[in-house]
């Protein structure tokens, strides 16, 4: 039995790490989440008394776990953009979504039915659920703090951060069509039941969503930074932990609307940030954020470590291995291609883009949500192997092979930028804008 007093020892060496480590691995092709996954798998192979993990009897702990890291992480996301909404300068990320994302749920659907031989409700759980993408895992392949420019993201950043940002909540309308799936009677589609789905799970629910994360923000907007009365502007007291607030708020008020509170906080974060893009207070929330993320990720990821360790993937077959793998090689980066052809991007950013669909907490919050429903006919061991392996698959590739490709694409970008400037030292906005 693991006692307190080692639980309070991991704690304080996993905060202690998350802090130290980055700065480490800062240009080493190596991620913060991929340290503390071997650090989960080495610690469970030592003679420790370490807890027991078990994702599917202790399911609704990890769905509020994962959750939560799930509402924080779109939070900083959405902090951190600079560039303002809108349907041309935001054409990549509607790419993404509008092509990319269902395109790869219907080829994993397709693989999980004909390789897998899974019924059509587990198949297109797998697919929903391994459909969001996580730069949380690849630090290098999202935007940075904001800024006051509203150009100095370059497309690859910018896009793969605001394509995680909405797919995080875009998932959910295609989950809940499995979990009705399950729940029909023999598994048949009807008539009624489809347009139940669309009215309610992808209409009604999305609705709630953007409009809600537009009211919230657009109130958290004025009092962060106009309200009349000095003790209410939070922006002039410079207390981070208001971002907390600002996304359980966002997220429980919507989620009573019965919306999807996952879209809402981005939307929320968007709003917040256009309020008043130039105020250092965007700094103050995103840096507080970014630090709650990394702790709940590096735990997360240190107890996913554990639990692969423990035999967490001895369900797994080579075909459940297989579909991870062609999704992760062939069905992302062939989707994420296609739908960047006509975008801003270069032919070296449409390539970048398109392989790092990463992975990762949202894949693992969705799976223990829907295991909350019976009728899958798929043993949940399975499920859980075969999307940890995936995410663990993504972690490891994603996670060596993010910094040397994103540092060679910031240094051709430089380059290119000196050259067309006779030589001297660009701004950033000049350098984020050269097309690769």
């Amino acid at each position: 039995m693991t006692s307190p007093e080692f639980l309070f020892t991991l704690l304080g060496a996993g905060a202690l790490g998350a802090a130290v480590l980055p700065r480490l691995v800062a240009r080493m092709p190596l991620s913060l989440p991929l340290v503390f996954l071997v650090c989960g798998v080495g610690l469970e192979l030592l003679p420790l008394p370490m807890p027991e993990l078990d994702p599917v009897g202790d399911r609704a702990w990890v769905e509020h776990i994962t959750e939560i890291c799930v509402v924080i992480s779109l939070m900083g996301a959405g902090l951190a953009l600079n560039r303002p909404f809108g349907r041309r300068s935001w054409r990549a990320t509607w790419r993404q979504l509008g092509v990319t994302m269902p395109l790869t749920i219907a080829a994993v659907g397709f693989l999980a039915w004909g390789v897998l031989g899974w019924a059509p409700a587990a198949a297109l759980l797998l697919a929903a659920v391994l459909a969001p993408t996580d730069p949380v895992l690849a630090s290098e392949v999202r935007v940075g703090a904001p800024t006051d420019s509203e150009h100095d993201e370059d497309e690859v950043r910018f896009t793969l951060t605001s394509e995680a940002g909405l797919n995080d909540g875009l998932a959910f309308p295609f989950v809940m069509a499995a979990v009705a799936l399950a729940a029909a009677a023999g598994g048949r589609v009807t008539g009624g039941g489809i347009a139940h789905w669309v009215l309610v799970d992808v209409l009604y629910k999305g609705a709630v969503g953007v409009l809600a994360g537009l009211a919230v923000g657009a109130l958290l907007g004025w009092l962060f930074f106009r309200a009349g009365w000095r003790a209410m502007r939070l922006s002039e007291h410079r207390e981070g932990f208001v971002a907390i607030g600002a996304t359980f708020l966002t997220y429980g008020v919507t989620e009573l609307l019965h919306g999807y509170g996952f879209v809402a906080v981005f939307v929320t974060a968007c709003r917040i940030r256009a309020a008043e893009r130039a105020h250092g207070f965007h700094t103050v929330l995103h840096d507080f954020v970014e630090q709650v993320e990394r702790l709940l990720t590096a735990g997360l990821l240190f107890l996913l470590g554990v639990f692969v360790a423990q035999g967490g993937l001895a369900p797994l077959t080579w075909q459940g291995a297989l579909v991870g793998v062609l999704l992760l090689l062939v069905v992302r980066p062939l989707t994420g291609w296609v739908a960047q052809l006509g975008t801003p991007a270069g032919p070296r950013e449409r390539l970048v883009i398109a392989f790092f669909g990463i992975r990762g907490i949202g894949s693992l919050f969705y799976l223990a949500y829907a295991l909350g429903s019976p009728g899958f006919d798929v043993p949940a061991g399975q499920l859980w192997a075969v999307v940890t392996f995936t995410v663990l698959v993504s972690v490891v590739l994603h996670g060596v092979s993010a910094t040397p490709v994103i540092s060679r694409l910031d240094r051709l970008r430089l380059h290119r930028a000196r050259s067309g400037d006779a030589g001297r030292d660009p701004d950033e906005d000049t350098v984020a804008g050269e097309r690769l």
